[in-house]
């Protein structure tokens, strides 16, 4: 059985050359560009082509990323010739959390039941940010089904303080009275 090709082993070699060339801010905009590109249907199949000589590969993938660093483009390259270019996004995905992780920053996903204005996210990135001792960065979505309050998941932590679990744990209590 072949074993599946690691994002986290690439993005912790990758980590590693931008902390040695102090590139941090540079490889995560290529790895973000490179993760775009891949994310295009027809790119990635032209990427992942038999048919398609490697040369031709190259061709096309180095006129498709402007403005990326030399050894970008090789991390590019490489996943073309090992048929592994679909990988890129989840070794974007995997380099920005360990820059998050080095610089204290975590991210927090929060569901709430309406959209919150700008006061509102910095309030709640402040009181995150003092529960976990972190700088917190929010990504927000919005679940009408939660009726009110907020969920918040920060790294293996959930914090549930929504209306509708509220009104099950209550629930729970009175039946348990019985």
């Amino acid at each position: 059985m072949a074993r599946k090709t690691n994002p986290r082993r690439y993005a912790r070699a990758v980590f590693e050359i931008a902390q040695e060339n102090n590139e941090l801010d540079k490889w995560q905009s290529d790895l973000e560009q490179m993760a775009v590109a891949a994310g295009d249907a027809s790119f990635l199949a032209a990427m992942e082509s038999p048919k398609i000589h490697s040369g031709d590969k190259a061709r096309f993938l180095k006129g498709s990323l402007h403005g990326i660093g030399p050894l970008a483009v090789n991390l590019a390259l490489l996943l073309v010739e090992k048929s592994s270019v679909g990988l890129i996004g989840e070794i974007a995905a995997e380099y920005k959390v360990m820059l998050d992780t080095q610089r204290g920053i975590k991210e927090a996903d929060v569901i709430t039941a309406v959209p919150l204005d700008d006061n509102d996210k910095e309030r709640l990135k402040a009181h995150l940010g003092s529960i976990t001792g972190t700088r917190i960065e929010l990504k927000t979505d919005i679940d009408p089904g939660i009726l009110g309050g907020i969920v918040a998941r920060v790294g293996g932590r959930l914090l549930d303080g929504s209306t509708r679990s509220k009104l099950a744990a209550l629930k729970r209590e009175l039946e348990g009275g019985r």
